[in-house]
């Protein structure tokens, strides 16, 4: 009975062998697994390479579409700014009438209430302008001159003022805002001109001849 079980029988032993025999298709590292990822890896870099350049596009142009928002409403906030410039251009050669005709009554020596209402009425369109952001540019007889903001109509020797300087105003200039609508017109000095040299004095005597 002892024999019988220590005796191993031919199917055993063949059962034995094939489970101690590792199978080659079992093997995790098989060589066209591996190269299938490997390609499948490739395509994907691939795929997200042209993601991102595809997304970098995209902030270039989300960053272009924001440049020209940003330039559109300043373009629109400038037009709203200065809007009013044709009129105000319009208006200016109706107030220099009145600027004249305030001078002119002032030379004449008239204070009646005429004078008073057109003085009266220069300072409240003045103020009228001033609201709506249009300013009268300052300048005064001694001023230097700045073509930026005076326009030399003339030129003239001066005893009193400095050459290169505001000789005398013939209109006031204007701003809107930051913009100049009309220069000053001035009349710019020069230095004065030399006296005209006295000829030399003529001897009385003629010298005799010998």
């Amino acid at each position: 009975m002892a024999e019988d079980r220590m005796t191993p029988t031919p199917e055993s032993a063949v059962t034995d062998r094939s489970d101690s025999t590792p199978a080659a298709n079992d093997t995790p590292t098989d060589t066209g697994e591996v190269e299938r990822l490997r390609q499948l890896l490739a395509e994907t870099e691939q795929k997200l390479a042209s993601v991102e350049a595809e997304l970098h596009n995209f902030k270039l142009r989300l960053a272009d579409v924001e440049n020209y928002r940003k330039r559109l409403l300043r373009n629109v906030e400038e037009e709203k700014k200065y809007a009013i410039e044709p009129l105000v251009r319009d208006l200016l050669g109706a107030f220099d009438n009145l600027e004249r005709a305030i001078e002119a009554a002032k030379t004449a020596g008239d204070n009646g209430p005429l004078a008073v209402g057109v003085g009266a009425t220069a300072a409240q369109i003045l103020d009228i302008l001033r609201r709506h952001g249009v300013t009268r540019i300052d300048c005064a007889p001694g001023t230097p001159f700045d073509p930026n903001i005076h326009q030399a109509v003339a030129q003239q020797p001066s005893q009193t003022v400095a050459p290169g300087h505001v000789l005398q105003i013939l209109h006031h200039g204007f701003r809107l805002h930051d913009r100049v609508l009309r220069p000053t017109a001035v009349v710019v000095a020069t230095a004065p001109e030399a006296p005209p040299a006295e000829p030399a004095a003529h001897h009385q005597d003629n010298p005799q001849a010998s």
